[in-house]
């Protein structure tokens, strides 16, 4: 499968250990398969006048043998996920979190929520509207190894 992670430099061995902390699947390297949306967040480094680079890889399809957690919808459970996340929980030892990404209009209903504006049966009504715009997040060194094989990166 082909994945894209969107930054300022060239990634030709991704790491954990660059990854911020409190990020919605906690600590790790964030991919995403839809290209026009690597494309968009790559527009950001533009922006504040730094290179933007797209970095293209191959995700091993062989992936039922690692400890994966998938969210297919922004339901409650993704929720919860990504507020323990966001606080610095990196919740579950699992190798990869597949699920949805904060976008900019979900990102306004979880601080909302986050900041106590709104309760969480509010919030998930909200979020049901909204279609998931997919992130992989490989959160285990040995993953990053074993099953993402860089192809190439393009400055934007």
């Amino acid at each position: 499968m082909r994945l894209y992670h969107s930054s300022n430099v060239v990634v030709e061995q991704p790491d954990i250990n660059h990854s911020r902390k409190y990020l919605d699947f906690g600590r790790g390297f964030y991919l995403t398969s839809l290209y026009e949306q690597a494309v968009r967040y790559a527009q950001r480094f533009k922006r504040r006048g730094q290179s933007a680079w797209l970095n293209t890889y191959d995700l091993s399809e062989d992936i039922e043998c690692w400890n994966v957690k998938r969210f297919d919808t922004y339901d409650k459970s993704w929720l919860d996920f990504v507020a323990q996340c966001r606080d610095g929980n990196d919740v579950g030892d699992y190798d990869m979190v597949i699920g949805g990404i904060a976008n900019d209009r979900v990102i306004i209903t979880l601080d909302r929520y986050f900041s106590g504006e709104i309760s969480q049966e509010e919030a998930l009504g909200l979020l049901r509207f909204e279609q998931p715009n997919i992130q992989y997040c490989i959160r285990s060194e040995r993953m990053l190894q074993e099953c993402l094989t860089y192809i190439e990166s393009r400055q934007l």
